[in-house]
């Protein structure tokens, strides 16, 4: 199929799981090379990349490990091409190094985190490679806002020249919806013109992609690294605050009670209270679409006035500190939440059901002073 051919298909609307649509918007983006090892709920995008690449030129390989995985991806991007890999949070934990050294060296890359539950948020956004590394990090909560934040990580990633992280999960990859991908235009980019794609080998002006940036160039002279930690985190800091906060935000001007979420759980929170509206209740609720820039003004306005915030989280209590820090003692929280218990451990929570997450939610609102409803 030409690219042309491949175009206009994506312009179309189409019943398709969100694994799918994710790599649909990839190919919109211009990603050309994709690698991964099988491993659900990522296995599924795997799969459609590997039939979406092939006709428009790219490539998409069904790596040995994750290590492999990661290691392709990142020699793909070095020279410019758009570039991306992922796995589920046990896959991730084993390219945590070269996130750090890619952050380091400034290659943008893509990167999923189809998870399983919600138990990565720590992960995702504080990371366990070494050093003052951040990468930014997006959070859809269905699949036709996955098909923009894909994009949009693309953007931000060439833009700042570091990796962005789209977290998935187990819903979001397997729920059919009709999407739409269409290519997004976020703006004007940076030329590429540190990429190594071999023109400069052997001119005495070769380009250099080191985690020590640019203060070794020669084999017998020094680098200080020092320096290299300080230059890295300004930039780092730059970046994220240029990068403006996102969030979704409902009912919060009278709310008593305000209940953040992300992803998934997000849009349950949402049904949950906007039932609860309809039956008289003061309540509203955040979905943090940028977990890193944490949306923390939107929190913070959100809360103005409440009596509450409650944090629910398909985990022990994660994003919950991040709520915390946003609101800095001014309002109560108080953690709803609670791990999986499902046996496959694909965070298919037996509580992520709205007429019990109305019932967490009356929970808290009797606790603070409004009228407590009897559970069932």
């Amino acid at each position: 199929m030409a690219a042309e051919s491949m175009t206009a298909e994506l312009m179309a609307a189409e019943l398709m799981e969100g694994s799918e649509a994710i790599a649909a918007a990839m190919v919109a983006a211009g990603c050309r090379f994709f690698a991964g090892y099988p491993m659900t709920p990522f296995t599924e995008v795997l799969e459609h990349m590997a039939k979406r690449l092939p006709p428009v030129g790219g490539v998409c390989i069904n790596a040995e490990s994750e290590l492999e995985a990661v290691g392709m991806a990142w020699g793909a991007a070095a020279t410019g091409t758009r570039a991306a890999t992922g796995s589920t949070g046990q896959g991730l934990a084993l390219m945590q190094e070269s996130f750090a050294e890619l952050s380091y060296g400034r290659v943008p890359l893509v990167l999923l985190n189809m998870a399983r539950a919600q138990g990565d948020y720590f992960q995702a956004t504080r990371g366990g490679g070494h050093g003052d590394y951040r990468h930014v990090v997006l959070a859809p909560a269905d699949a036709n806002e996955a098909a923009e934040l894909v994009q949009l990580a693309f953007h931000l990633a060439f833009l700042w020249r570091n990796p962005v992280l789209v977290m998935g999960d187990y819903y979001l990859a397997h729920t059919m919806q009709s999407v739409t991908v269409e290519p997004l235009d976020f703006g004007p980019l940076p030329a590429v013109d540190w990429a190594l794609d071999g023109t400069s080998g052997g001119t005495g002006r070769a380009k250099l992609l080191s985690s020590l940036s640019q203060t070794k160039r020669r084999d017998m002279a020094g680098y200080d690294l020092g320096q290299v930690y300080v230059d890295h985190a300004q930039r780092i800091a730059e970046m994220l605050a240029a990068i403006e906060p996102r969030a979704e935000v409902g009912h919060t001007g009278d709310a008593e009670v305000v209940v953040v979420a992300y992803g998934t759980p997000g849009r349950y929170v949402r049904a949950a209270v906007e039932r609860l509206r309809a039956e008289g209740e003061k309540v509203g609720y955040v979905r943090p679409v940028t977990l890193l820039p944490f949306p923390d003004d939107a929190v913070r306005q959100a809360a103005t006035g409440a009596k509450c915030v409650a944090v629910y989280e398909v985990n022990t209590g994660q994003m919950y500190d991040d709520v915390r820090l946003a609101l800095l003692g001014s309002v109560p929280t108080e953690f709803i939440g609670g791990p999986s218990y499902d046996e496959s451990g694909f965070g298919i929570a037996p509580d992520l059901d709205v007429n019990k997450m109305m019932d967490r939610i009356r929970g808290v609102l009797g606790r603070v002073g409004g009228e407590k409803v009897a559970t069932p």
